[in-house]
């Protein structure tokens, strides 16, 4: 035991309304006998969410000896709850800058094969102001310098391509050379198939537009994981939101455990290599 800050409820003042239970998702509270407890140390992370939801203000913190604080227990208690009491907790850490919790409640639920719920903001250099990456352009008929390579042979081995649409189980990721690429580099880079998707397993996403980047996030760290990826090898466009597939990927290969190199190269809008 150690001292940490811990929920403490006064029971002359609780008066049974029940409405902190819903604002704990990790557990820790629970009605009896006609008044809210604390069931477990283990279970409260002393942040408090329950305070501000008490009509009669019969909840507050205090610093005492309690058990650490359980993230594997309280995942593990939240689960049978479903999506929405996950994605609450998920949040709550994120919101408070647990990230240590964050990484083990997913590694958790990656591990039993459980969609993670997206919790947070995709990462991106745009989530203020406008976005470089979306300013009109033209670009002019003679920007392409690189001679295009014309085999007129297709290189896509498999489908889906989309990283919601994959699934995470598919064999032919076993033991696969992996291309991540951007949505846009198909569009920009002319010999996209001969360059860069010749002999690889390709997933594509937009970390700027996409739903669901937790999900995003715990399908990598599966596949990193489970299927012996030989290599990774990122291609993504130069506005600055794309450099959030870099941060979704590095968090995949954490979460997964995996230490692993990866291959960026930076597309121009213009089309060519940076």
């Amino acid at each position: 035991m150690a001292k940490r800050q811990i929920i403490k409820i006064d029971a002359e003042l609780c008066n049974g309304c029940g409405n902190c239970i819903p604002d704990c998702p990790e557990g820790a509270l629970q009605m009896i006998d006609g008044k809210a407890r604390l069931i477990s140390d283990l279970f409260c992370d002393g942040l408090g969410a329950c305070i501000g939801n008490c009509p009669v203000g019969a909840i507050s913190t205090e610093e005492r000896e309690a058990d650490e604080y359980d993230e594997a227990l309280v995942i593990e208690n939240i689960i049978p709850a479903g999506t929405n009491t996950i994605k609450a907790h998920l949040k709550h850490l994120n919101d408070h800058g647990l990230d240590k919790y964050v990484n083990q409640a997913i590694q958790i639920l990656t591990k039993k094969g459980i969609d993670i719920p997206q919790f947070r903001d995709a990462p991106s250099v745009c989530a203020t102001g406008g976005c470089p990456g979306s300013a009109p352009q033209t670009i002019p008929d003679n920007h392409n310098i690189e001679p295009v390579l014309a085999s007129g042979k297709s290189q896509l081995k498999h489908w889906p391509v989309q990283l919601h649409l994959i699934n995470q189980n598919d064999p032919s990721f076993d033991n696969a050379d992996i291309l991540i690429a951007a949505d846009g580099v198909m569009a920009s880079y002319p010999n996209f198939h001969e360059k860069f998707l010749k002999g690889k397993r390709l997933i594509i996403f937009c970390p700027k537009l996409d739903q669901g980047v937790e999900r995003y996030i715990s399908k990598l760290a599966y596949i990193f994981k489970n299927k012996n990826i030989k290599s990774i090898h990122v291609v993504r466009m130069e506005v600055p939101c794309c450099g959030g597939m870099e941060v979704i990927v590095q968090k995949a290969l954490e979460i997964a455990g995996v230490s692993k190199m990866v291959k960026l190269d930076v597309i121009s809008i213009s089309g060519s290599i940076l």
